[in-house]
């Protein structure tokens, strides 16, 4: 979970910005969920039930059935448990084995993702927004993969991974969509419907916002068929983006610094995505990851004004 400073005195992190209303029902909600799992404790806290009830509109009995759905998946996912890779691969040797399916198959001794990330379909970048929410950018064109239990676990690793490196209140992050290259084939109405139920059900309000980049024109009746599966507030955060409408690129403008947004969505940067580098960085937060769950010290989350 997001390390920060918030500190707590029992299983709840204290916060003072909620009102006493938004307090009653949050302490109904951890009443009604009943014993947390050691392991899972920060999910009791202040600012996660938040999320839970801003996801229901403050519904004390949608936001506990929620949570209780969160707390049995990962109890039984394990999301935390996904690794990138055990030992270092490098990218040409990495193909070479998903060419073997040595990546898809693991043998029983891996839990990794890597193969997902090969070609760079989905990332978090070295750079954030504005409000300093990690961002993740999404590749469909670059898609690897047939399997969509393996994609969805790859989705997982980046939200895990997202809010791992979340800065000191804040609880959000950015997606980044880049439709260079794509076409019909790329289009999953299965994993797309897999993907807003995860993002949704599992990670309430974790998604600031999503920009899809210079979508085409076939991809307007595939969206409208996508919007049945996600709630008004996730479609709300959802922005298009046309490098030839000066309207939608001040969206760019008001939430990135150019200078260090990637040049495929119009920014400066040249964040070209390089596997081997990701994969260190990817190495280093597996260890991270893993020292907080193994120590039982998952930091309580950020407070935040709901």
């Amino acid at each position: 979970m997001s390390a920060d400073t918030a500190k707590c005195t029992s299983n709840a992190c204290e916060n003072p910005l909620i009102s006493a209303e938004q307090r009653e029902k949050i302490d109904e909600v951890r009443r009604l969920v009943g014993t947390f799992p050691d392991k899972l404790t920060t999910f009791s806290s202040d600012a996660s039930i938040s999320r839970y009830l801003m996801a229901q509109n403050w519904n004390v009995k949608k936001a506990t059935k929620s949570l209780k759905e969160t707390l049995k998946w990962r109890l039984k996912y394990k999301p935390e448990a996904i690794k990138w890779l055990g030992f270092h691969v490098p990218k040409m040797v990495l193909a070479y084995l998903l060419l073997l399916e040595f990546v898809e198959l693991r043998l029983g001794v891996l839990d990794e993702v890597a193969g997902e990330a090969a070609t760079g379909k989905m990332y978090r970048s070295n750079y954030k927004d504005k409000h300093g929410r990690p961002v993740i950018v999404m590749r469909p064109s670059r898609q690897n993969s047939k399997s969509v239990p393996e994609q969805i676990r790859y989705l997982v690793h980046c939200m895990e991974n997202a809010i791992l490196n979340l800065p000191e209140n804040q609880e959000e992050m950015v997606w980044l969509v880049d439709f260079s290259g794509f076409n019909s084939s790329n289009i999953s109405l299965k994993s797309t419907r897999e993907t807003a139920y995860v993002v949704q059900v599992y990670y309430p309000e974790r998604l600031g916002l999503a920009i899809l980049y210079n979508p085409p024109k076939f991809f307007e009746p595939f969206w409208k068929v996508a919007k049945l599966f996600l709630e008004p507030k996730t479609t709300n955060k959802v922005k298009f983006v046309y490098s030839e409408d000066p309207n939608t690129l001040k969206i760019m403008e008001e939430e990135f610094d150019v200078d260090q947004l990637d040049s495929a969505f119009g920014g400066k940067g040249n964040a070209d995505f390089d596997f081997d580098k990701y994969s260190e960085r990817m190495r280093e937060d597996d260890k991270r990851m893993q020292s907080q769950w193994e120590g039982g010290k998952i930091a309580c989350e950020a407070p935040h004004q709901p």
